[in-house]
């Protein structure tokens, strides 16, 4: 079958919709359940090739999280401790692979962004995996296949229309992909380029050059993300997860501080206060989550107060106070962050430094480089400017958006710096 007739496009309005091979040949997916549509399949294949790189980069089982054509999530399939149980609403004596653990991290990563998410999994999807999934709310799942028991656990989700999709392991695109804008053809060659520490991470522009292998892990898997993130992006990770992600802001420092929020509370829901609020036990996991994070936020009266708390809680809790949390987050270190185009400004670093960032890599180019740097020498933060060998004549200096280019692209001429811009 080389279509697929969907219901409609982006919006109800936008008919007809429909997916399929120009060239005539078989499509390389197939819907097992469920009837996706079309921003489901937007999600499902720039997610795929998101676990894809990063199973490919990092060796390990990988899975992401998707909401509205960006990740919420993405991790690789390392054990979860007990805290991390806790947090992401897992049983002590649940049984977790690998591929499992993979979506509990991409999922626990943002909670709330992930409510309602397209998944995306490396490998095929196991009992495990689709046990976990079963107890979420999700709009659907893409994989390179499905365990037969796996298979009916995920096709009984929502009345049994969740969407189901597998898709060919051995599937290559296209070398030249193609857009339409306004009726007019875009035309460019497919971003192929490889993301891995030794193309990515070998020059380090700071006084501080010392990056363990995890943290090379973490900030391997925040470019992989930011590839296929909405531009302005950044993207923090710890432990080999993503831990914040902000998308689609016109203003880098706004989506530094957007996706630090986001890491922070990620921080916080490892607090003591937040892993043993005293919820009632008809108080659903999505419910929990939203009040976890008006708890740990701005407004805790909104959940804790003396007229709602008993809607969510056996006890009033204790208010987590702007110095607790304060206190708590001085304590994390050893967070990385990347960043798909470079930081125009020293303030990008001065924010992530107070999430606990003490490595970044990103492309370089601004003409307030040697601000950054200096901002980065200031508090001991290794600085990686990207390059890539394929280029040596070059350098391999990039200075595009990661999501929209990853190429690597010469420098300005001497005497004609890029253009600042946020």
């Amino acid at each position: 079958m080389n279509e697929l007739a969907l219901k409609y496009g982006c919006n109800p309005n936008q008919k007809p919709s429909r997916i399929y091979m120009e060239d005539g040949s078989d499509l390389p997916v197939t819907v097992l359940n469920g009837k996706p549509g079309y921003i489901n399949f937007l999600d499902a294949l720039n997610s795929i090739q998101l676990v894809k790189e990063l199973k490919d980069a990092c060796g390990l089982p990988a899975a992401a999280s998707f909401k509205h054509v960006s990740p919420a999530g993405a991790a690789l399939g390392l054990p979860l401790t007990d805290v991390e149980r806790k947090m992401y609403h897992i049983a002590p004596d649940m049984e977790l692979s690998p591929l499992a653990c993979a979506y509990a991290r991409a999922r626990g990563a943002d909670r709330m962004s992930s409510f309602g998410d397209w998944i995306a999994l490396s490998d095929v999807c196991d009992v495990p995996t689709a046990k976990l999934i079963q107890h979420e709310v999700s709009d659907g799942i893409i994989a390179p296949g499905y365990e037969p028991e796996a298979l009916t656990i995920l096709a009984g989700k929502k009345k049994g229309n969740y969407n189901v999709v597998a898709i060919d392991p051995d599937y290559k695109p296209n070398p030249v992909e193609h857009k339409q804008v306004y009726g007019i053809t875009f035309e460019q060659g497919r971003n192929e380029l490889a993301i891995n520490a030794d193309t990515m991470l070998t020059n380090w522009v700071t006084e501080n050059k010392t990056v363990t292998e995890e943290q090379k892990r973490d900030l391997i898997i925040a470019l992989i993300t930011l590839k296929y993130t909405q531009s302005n992006s950044v993207c923090y990770t710890a432990g080999g997860q993503t831990i914040g992600v902000g998308a689609g802001q016109q203003s880098r420092i706004h989506c530094t501080r957007l996706a630090g929020q986001k890491a922070d509370n990620w921080q916080l829901r490892h607090m003591d206060k937040v892993l043993e609020l005293p919820f009632r036990d008809d108080v659903a996991k999505p419910n929990r989550d939203n009040a976890i994070d008006v708890y740990i936020g701005d407004t805790p009266e909104d959940v804790i107060g003396d007229d709602v708390w008993a809607e969510t809680f056996t006890r009033q809790p204790e208010p987590l106070t702007a110095e607790e949390k304060k206190e708590y987050l001085s304590h994390v270190t050893g967070v990385c962050l990347g960043s798909d185009a470079f930081f125009p400004f020293g303030d990008n670093i001065e924010r992530a430094r107070r999430s606990g960032v003490t490595a970044i890599v990103q492309p370089g180019g601004s003409i307030r480089d040697q601000q950054v740097i200096d901002t980065c020498n200031k508090y001991g933060i290794a600085n990686g400017i990207l390059r890539h060998p394929a280029v040596p004549s070059l350098k391999g200096k990039l200075v595009r958006p990661l999501s929209q280019s990853l190429s690597a692209l010469p420098a300005p001429p001497k005497g004609e710096p890029l253009a600042a811009s946020r």
